[in-house]
């Protein structure tokens, strides 16, 4: 009989310590023990954390919730692009401004480090920005952003200018800077 795979109880726990600390703060050693399986578990399934971190950007950019509010075609687009930043954001103030953002933390921490990694995190922002750009396209073809700014380039900004506000929240341990991001993406920026 053989035995049941570890593999997800591993993923989980490895999201959720990296998440916690950030990819360089944790060791395998980390990972199985918070999965609760022995260290052997973990290369059974992995050859290495470098291809576990590869997996949990790929998940993390498989986010349906992201998708479903910037899709959702019965909330004017403006809106929906408006409950995605606030939604994420709240998630961030909800864990006290401690909890590490994998694209943001991964971008800092191993652009530089691991080129599958960085090559994963490159797929994940170009999808990311696909999708706000979808939003602001529909957004624009409404009439309800005046900008004649190119969508991908503004949905581009966009997801700039608010990785750089989640990073400054972290530091200073407060929403001010996504409080500034929403005043001037949405009373400015997209009008």
């Amino acid at each position: 009989m053989s035995r049941p795979s570890k593999r997800e109880e591993i993923v989980q726990a490895g999201l959720k310590c990296l998440v916690e600390k950030g990819f360089n703060a944790v060791g395998v050693q980390d990972i199985t023990d918070a999965a609760g399986v022995p260290k052997g578990s973990f290369y059974n399934h992995f050859p290495s954390k470098e291809a576990l971190g590869v997996e949990i950007v790929e998940r993390y950019g498989a986010n349906q919730t992201r998708r479903e509010i910037l899709n959702d075609p019965t909330v004017p687009a403006l809106q929906r692009l408006r409950r995605h930043f606030d939604r994420i954001s709240a998630l961030y103030a909800d864990s006290h401004f401690t909890r590490n953002c994998i694209l943001g933390g991964f971008s800092a921490e191993l652009a530089n480090q691991s080129e599958t990694i960085r090559e994963s995190l490159r797929k994940l922002y170009g999808q990311w920005t696909k999708d706000i750009e979808a939003t602001i396209a529909d957004a624009q073809a409404r009439g309800d952003i005046a900008s004649k700014a190119k969508a991908s380039d503004l949905a581009a900004f966009l997801l700039d200018a608010y990785e750089g506000a989640l990073l400054r929240a972290r530091v200073e341990r407060n929403r001010k800077p996504f409080d500034r991001f929403m005043k001037f993406a949405f009373g400015q920026l997209l009008v």
